[in-house]
């Protein structure tokens, strides 16, 4: 087992990129990264993608990213997981290069989700289908129903979901790539469209396009690519029940505590060792829950932590200081690898207004569905 690091990484802009194709703002990410990274050959590559075969109708995108890329040839391979596709084709790129299968690795993820199907739809093809979808369920809705339980069994208020997309736009306002680069506040976010009670639309990550990328190495080569590497301490995943109704406690994200759980032992370190984390904010709920779940916070506490400000940029746990999927945007292939790509570039000390003081330390976890699927990695500058 070798260790592995990141030394490059690329990305695009979020948002709604109507004149660009999906191999267009793939193929622009990666040669961001290649570039960043300083390499002249990429030995294997894979690609996280949610679903686009329904939003675009194009399937087989290992393939087409690779031609368009300019490395025809090397083996590639399209990774779904949800919105966890991302975080998933990242660990699946780690496991080739510490198994010392292949050196020089391109982990991206893409989605373009605005050009095709009903992203409510498509969306909605990582639920359930039998059980849920077809009753009329869509992830607002579960979500709305994991909020609702979290407030009645723990007291977390509106206002402490509200407070989550504050503080990420706040945050989001300050990253060039974000799709929504301005602030809000709390009667702002309570006073928006309802869209499922408790949630309205402020509470919810927008439809996206984007591509981000990132270029793994073996971690003793890769101060020949740059002075600043930074190595993935862990890389771990679970799932748990896909449907709701089937699980004990929906307020608890079963595969978020069991693959923090993981990555932390892996890694060798605590909770309280992170200077800096992204975690998957597709609804405010969802960033209450997973920073309760990865152990950040006890159970039932999340709110009341983020209405502190702990979870601000000065606080005790900074979360999503990119601006998180609610401002920076989701396109769900391409999430996992731009929360990676915002860490690199806080333990690098490149993150700007953003920029976290002394970060050295940092996690991020991935999501996918209602929670059916997470990815934890934990990395630490070199």
């Amino acid at each position: 087992m070798r260790d592995v690091a990141i030394i490059g990484c690329g990305m695009t802009k979020f948002g709604e990129l109507w004149k660009k194709s999906i191999r267009d703002i793939f193929v622009e990410a990666g040669l961001k990264a290649i570039d960043d990274a300083g390499v002249e050959n990429i030995d294997s590559m894979y690609v996280g993608s949610m679903t686009s075969g329904l939003f675009v109708e194009q399937e087989h995108i290992s393939a087409i990213m690779a031609d368009y890329l300019g490395i025809a040839g090397i083996p590639a391979v399209r990774i779904e997981s949800a919105c966890a596709s991302g975080g998933l084709a990242l660990r699946q790129g780690f496991i080739e290069v510490t198994s010392g299968m292949n050196d020089i690795v391109l982990v991206g993820g893409v989605e373009k989700m605005t050009d095709g199907a009903d992203a409510t739809y498509a969306l909605a093809s990582a639920a359930d289908q039998e059980y849920e979808v077809y009753n009329g369920i869509t992830f607002p809705g579960l979500y709305a129903m994991i909020a609702r339980a979290h407030m009645h069994r723990y007291g977390t208020t509106r206002k402490q979901l509200a407070l989550v997309a504050v503080k990420n736009h706040k945050n989001g306002a300050s990253n060039p790539n974000a799709q929504f680069q301005r602030e809000t506040t709390i009667d702002g976010v309570i006073n928006a469209t309802m869209v499922a009670d408790p949630l309205t639309l402020m509470d919810c990550s927008p439809v996206s396009d984007g591509a981000a990328c990132v270029i793994l190495c073996p971690l003793d080569q890769a101060k020949k690519y740059t002075d600043t590497p930074v190595k993935i301490l862990a890389s771990c995943a679970a799932t748990d029940n896909i449907a709701l109704h089937q699980r004990d406690d929906v307020t608890i994200l079963k595969a978020v505590k069991l693959s923090g759980e993981s990555a932390f032992k892996q890694a060798g370190i605590s909770p309280g060792d992170i200077d800096v984390a992204e975690v998957h904010d597709c609804f405010t709920i969802a960033e209450i829950c997973a920073i309760e779940d990865l152990g950040f916070v006890a159970k039932g506490k999340g709110g009341e932590f983020t209405e502190k400000g702990e979870t601000a940029l000065d606080g005790k746990i900074p979360i999503n200081t990119s601006g998180g999927l609610k401002s920076k945007g989701h396109p769900v292939g391409a999430t996992g690898i731009a929360q990676v790509i915002e860490i690199v570039e806080q333990l690098r000390g490149n993150a700007g207004k953003r920029q976290v003081k002394n970060a050295k330390v940092g996690l991020t976890q991935n999501m996918g569905g209602s929670g059916a699927s997470s990815v934890v990695h934990i990395f630490r500058v070199v």
